[in-house]
């Protein structure tokens, strides 16, 4: 598979993002390899501040963390000196040489503040706008180093990027029940019907599997309505898009699991992605 030999190759952010978001690292594989270094630390960057609520005990800390994340993409723009850190000053050069728009940085900073509520969004509507914030941001930024602006590369970006999240919402379920943290929908949960009991007990109850299908569903919308700008777009866009692919597999595997994320199968990785991915780029497809 391309790119997969040349592990020992990687710099700093390549080798995080390869072990921590490998999926993302794997699309990253088909943009040109200048390219691809800023595409890294933008998904090196994406991981440090997604990972913030995992590493603090109490919702301060994770602002204050949050905030000097903030602090370092603000000085980025003013042009002082980097903070010292693995991803900082990949970050700043990918901003420096691609004109990165701020606002989709400081709109994945901003995203990740929900995460530091452990109250469950109250709409499905509320789930997908922090889908767009926290995943879309990152395709749109992906785009913009791809060199792939315009209407049609900004409502892809937004479509792949909720339907990537949500999918990926639906697979971190177990994790998430474990962690005594839901990200379904209060509303949904409601009309489902579902106990919360089951849920924390991370039981597959015929409500719970209601509540999943229904976020399946809206993650389905959002690729086909992607998909509509396919032929709007250039090849060059591929490398941010083939998410959406990665987004429809985990769709698929959960539909073949009757809704049901709990099922210990769901979390063995699919080991024909990289060619999936391959056979995508090749055929223009996302």
């Amino acid at each position: 598979m391309k790119g997969e030999t040349t592990a020992a190759y990687l710099s700093p952010v390549g080798a995080l993002v390869r072990q921590h978001d490998r999926e993302r690292y794997q699309t990253a594989l088909f943009a040109p390899p200048h390219q691809r270094e800023a595409i890294f630390a933008l998904y090196a960057f994406n991981y440090e501040i997604a990972r913030v609520r995992e590493t603090v005990r109490e919702p301060m800390l994770g602002q204050i963390r949050l905030q000097w994340w903030r602090e370092s993409v603000a000085a980025a723009y003013a042009g002082e000196t980097p903070r010292r850190h693995v991803v900082v000053a990949p970050l700043v050069a990918a901003i420096g040489e691609f004109g990165l728009t701020r606002a989709h940085l400081d709109r994945l900073i901003d995203a990740r503040e929900r995460d530091l509520d452990d109250t469950p969004p109250p709409t499905l509507k509320a789930l997908e706008d922090y889908a767009a914030a926290s995943s879309g941001s990152l395709v749109a930024l992906a785009l913009e180093v791809l060199g792939v602006p315009g209407a049609a590369a900004d409502a892809a970006a937004a479509e792949v990027g909720i339907a990537y999240a949500l999918a990926g919402l639906l697979r971190a379920m177990p994790f998430h029940a474990g962690a005594g943290r839901s990200y379904l929908p209060a509303a949904l949960a409601e009309d489902a019907g579902l106990d919360p009991r089951d849920y924390a007990a991370r039981r597959a109850s015929p409500a719970l599997r209601d509540a999943v299908r229904r976020i399946a569903d809206a993650a389905a919308v959002h690729l086909a309505a992607a998909r509509q700008h396919r032929a709007e777009l250039p090849r060059a866009a591929w490398p941010a898009l083939l998410p959406a692919l990665v987004a429809d597999r985990a769709l698929r595997r959960l539909q073949r699991a009757g809704w049901n994320p709990f099922e210990p199968h769901l979390a063995t990785p699919d080991r024909l992605l990289p060619w999936r991915l391959a056979g995508a780029a090749l055929r223009r497809r996302f």
